[in-house]
């Protein structure tokens, strides 16, 4: 790798002490949302193509589900160790180095020969993905400071996810009609490209003051945490509860757990500072942020399968049936957005727990996939509920602690959605598999086996709307601010003891 010129370094630290005028914030803002878009995107495109890719690939349910939570697996596993890598070497550098392997890894998944290649190389993006969203938010909380335009800033944010819902769906349904299940990894390439030359002409570098060292223990112990809980969750149908194998993983799990909050609560710069959730709207965000991707991530896997395999639908119908969710989140996100920076985050939380919950019982409980009419309503519906819960995750996980740990943060509250994600596709993707297995696949049968899934969608939403209720009142608010004002003090504290 040749040397760093230094006139072009010099010219970066330049432009970096430049004042960011309001235009140059919102290119800021921009760039970060291409991030979003194509680690977004790439997650909506895959879904409609699990079909085309099952018979491709000749993989059954749990085949599928590893080839979403390879990638959600190992982003949630390294989100944290790339937010604070990120606050100690430069946020700029290591957003750009995540842009190149995402980017590396969308070509290599288009060319994966088989099913085992493809979830390899879907881990090779998930690497590069790690880099991205938490990195980019923390550029964002450093570039946009005042606090109600920090919040209009994350409501662009979260309006993104929606264009990616509401793209993902027919662009990848597009493609694989057209071309092929594995062009849908082609769509990350130009927009990569173009958010890389971007960053280098326009981002500036930043690292917080004092960031944390690296903690090479806590990253092994959340990579067997994570791991082995995924693996028991998945394996499950097919191997048996009670099989040594699941057992074995299952132990794996309850040590990896018990051993990291004991290593990280001896440590003077943890992995995953427990401090941060005496803050009652932190904790009470990264529980919601668990809650409502696990049913969205749910919400995605068991309406694929069910408008293609069982209506028959080709992939583009599939993804125009879809159009009603996705068009409601891109709607709804930038209002929530507002309503976060006016109002607080409490109106949100609980417009969309209500929203996500009733959409969940329309399944569970009146069977709204059998007619057209109750089949959208519950999609425009849960589209509401997850148009106004993002904002009010972001925001509250990172408004409230110091800027100087903003990457740690944003990293908290983007493991927490990875982490949801990654349970909602092993556990509802189980729970299906083993309904699927009691009797011959049929549309009745489909509508049957997956009713306890789409219980455990409504019970996400629920927590999303009691957790959201109890962590957004004054009491909550209270914590927040002396959650904040004993981190300041402390690391003030430090400061002069090294002084």
């Amino acid at each position: 790798m040749p040397l760093p010129d230094p006139a072009a370094s010099s010219s970066a630290s330049d432009r970096a002490l430049e004042p960011l005028t309001h235009r140059r914030r919102m290119l800021i803002l921009a760039i970060c949302c291409m991030s979003l878009l194509i680690v977004s995107l790439d997650n909506t495109v895959l879904n409609v193509a699990l079909p085309s890719m099952r018979k491709e690939l000749d993989a059954d349910v749990a085949g599928m589900q590893w080839t979403i939570d390879a990638y959600t697996l190992v982003l949630a596993s390294l989100l944290m160790l790339a937010g604070s890598t990120a606050d100690r070497i430069g946020r700029r550098k290591v957003f750009m180095t995540g842009l190149v392997l995402f980017t590396i890894g969308s070509v290599l998944c288009s060319l994966a020969p088989n099913l085992e290649s493809l979830i390899a190389f879907r881990m090779v993006q998930a690497v590069g993905g790690s880099m991205l969203n938490p990195v980019a938010m923390s550029i964002i909380t450093n570039t946009f400071t005042e606090p109600k335009e920090r919040a209009r800033a994350i409501g662009v944010w979260g309006a993104v996810v929606g264009i990616s819902m509401a793209a993902g769906p027919l662009v990848g349904g597009l493609l694989v009609d057209t071309v092929g299940w594995r062009s849908i990894f082609w769509v990350n390439l130009p927009v990569g490209l173009a958010a890389l030359v971007l960053t280098l002409r326009y981002v500036p570098e930043s690292r917080a003051p004092k960031p944390r060292r690296p903690d090479p223990v806590g990253q092994v112990l959340v990579i067997a945490l994570l791991g082995s809980v995924t693996y028991a969750i998945i394996e499950t149908p097919a191997k048996g509860w009670l099989s040594a194998e699941i057992l074995v993983f299952s132990a794996v799990a309850v040590c990896a757990l018990v051993s990291l909050v004991r290593y990280e609560r001896r440590r003077d710069e943890p992995l995953i500072d427990l401090r941060f959730f005496r803050s009652a709207p932190f904790s009470g965000a990264t529980v919601i942020a668990v809650s409502a991707f696990a049913a969205l991530a749910g919400f995605l896997f068991l309406s694929t399968l069910y408008l293609q395999d069982v209506r028959g639908l080709d992939a583009l119908h599939a993804g125009l049936w879809m159009l009603p969710m996705a068009a409601m989140c891109f709607v709804c996100a930038p209002v929530s957005g507002r309503l976060v920076g006016s109002r607080g985050p409490r109106i949100s939380l609980l417009v969309a727990g209500v929203a996500m919950t009733v959409s969940g019982v329309l399944f569970a409980a009146f069977e709204a996939e059998t007619s057209n009419t109750t089949l959208v309503i519950g999609y425009v519906i849960f589209g509401i509920g997850f148009g106004f819960v993002n904002a009010p995750i972001t925001n509250t996980a990172v408004s409230g602690m110091p800027r100087a740990q903003a990457g740690v943060a944003a990293a908290v509250a983007s493991t927490s959605r990875q982490v949801g994600g990654t349970l909602g596709v092993a556990v509802i993707g189980a729970v299906l598999a083993a309904g699927m297995a009691s009797s011959a696949s049929s549309s009745t049968h489909f509508v049957e086996a997956s009713k306890p899934a789409w219980w455990i969608i409504a019970g996400c939403g629920l927590s999303v709307l009691v957790v959201g209720a109890m962590t957004s009142g004054r009491w909550a608010r209270g914590t927040a601010v002396r959650t904040a004002e004993r981190l300041e003090h402390t690391e003030a504290a430090e400061a002069s003891v090294k002084v």
